[in-house]
């Protein structure tokens, strides 16, 4: 086998690597971008913990194959740059789309989440969730409402026995 082959094969096993590792991956076309924006949008992606890479469509095309994941081959023409979500899922679609509507010069491809591919329509839903944090703290007061309303059940119960066992003593001892 040439060295070539092995180099290839090993940059494949990478991106694999990376598929596998990351909450998401969305697609990017980033054709027509200068080096200032490329830049930027590099900036943005690192400060989010997001990893912002251009692959060859080949290589992607191997390593989604070798994870079985089908679907791809209609997104895989032209430039294509990718931005994995290695810490939280919404990350990237979340950055992606803002640049795009701030430039308006690059689209989105597609993108997969937990190892199902998404539509551009399916991302654009995926950037417009609520942080991580803030679903964890609506969840958590959908929990606590229930025990809370349960709670005020109970003591108004036991102040309408309190206000009864009161005038019941008012009453007897002739105080009004």
């Amino acid at each position: 086998m040439s060295k070539n082959f092995e180099l290839k094969k090993a940059v494949v096993v990478e991106i694999k690597e990376r598929f596998e590792n990351a909450h998401s991956a969305i697609f990017l076309d980033y054709k027509g971008l200068t080096v200032a924006e490329a830049t930027e949008l590099r900036r943005q992606c690192r400060e989010q913990g997001v990893e912002y890479v251009v692959l060859k469509n080949t290589m992607i095309d191997l390593a989604v194959k070798d994870l079985g994941i089908q679907g791809f081959d209609e997104y895989l023409k032209g430039p294509t740059a990718v931005a994995f979500g290695m810490n939280d899922a919404v990350a990237p679609a979340k950055i992606l789309t803002e640049f795009i509507r701030k430039t308006k010069k690059t689209t989105i491809k597609c993108g997969l989440v937990e190892g199902k591919l998404l539509d551009v329509a399916g991302v654009r839903a995926l950037s417009e969730l609520p942080p991580k944090e803030v679903l964890i703290a609506k969840m958590m007061g959908s929990l606590n409402a229930p025990i809370t309303n349960f709670v005020g059940v109970l003591s108004a119960t036991l102040r309408s026995l309190v206000y009864a066992i009161d005038a019941v003593r008012k009453q007897k001892s002739g105080e009004e």
